[in-house]
């Protein structure tokens, strides 16, 4: 029953749409017919009013940290269901009709949880990759790659597994942008 709990509080924490409800209350706008339609910070960015996108990305980050810290101090065996239960309600909100962001605020979240310096590496990894590129997608693909390379590198840690499935997940939640990019049609993005 517990296990039940936690993957339903996880998801329904994770299946919040912050960017949506934000660009509604302070935009007046529709954040799913802006840009891209995506709810996340760098669509939000797009709709043109960075301190709601900067909103937008703190809280998708806080809605991970906030039920994975709990489960980390009370259920640590744990800590991976309500990850991933966060990271899929974020990505299939059910407030959505099943439809989402693309996580990466998320899972930025879900690794300072499991462990601050994954979340550092990530960070530097997506800075150094968008600076060179631009691209937010191109940094969130290749940096949430990076994190699992680091893992089956060091043997500090376990579990490379979920930092498999969830590079993987978020390359799915980014195939549109790999097409994008691949046909040299992607939109690059001011993070200032």
């Amino acid at each position: 029953m517990e296990l039940i709990i936690i993957i339903l509080t996880s998801y329904l924490m994770g299946s919040i749409p912050f960017g949506l409800i934000l660009t509604k209350i302070f935009l007046n706008k529709d954040i799913r017919k802006i840009g891209s339609g995506n709810i996340g910070a760098t669509n939000v960015l797009r709709a043109g009013n960075k301190i709601v996108g900067y909103l937008t990305l703190t809280l998708d980050v806080l809605k991970a940290i906030i039920p994975i810290i709990y489960i980390k101090l009370n259920y640590p065996d744990l800590i991976y269901v309500s990850s991933l239960s966060v990271f899929l309600g974020h990505v299939f909100s059910i407030w959505l009709k099943f439809k989402g962001g693309k996580g990466v605020a998320t899972y930025v979240g879900i690794l300072f949880c499991i462990n601050y310096f994954l979340g550092i590496i990530f960070v530097i990894s997506w800075l150094i990759i968008f600076i060179i590129s631009k691209f937010s997608s191109l940094g969130s693909i290749l940096s949430s790659l990076v994190i699992p390379i680091y893992i089956f590198l060091n043997s500090d840690y376990n579990n490379e597994y979920f930092f498999v499935i969830m590079f993987v997940l978020i390359l799915f939640t980014h195939r549109e942008n790999v097409k994008r990019l691949i046909n040299k049609e992607e939109s690059k993005t001011k993070i200032y």
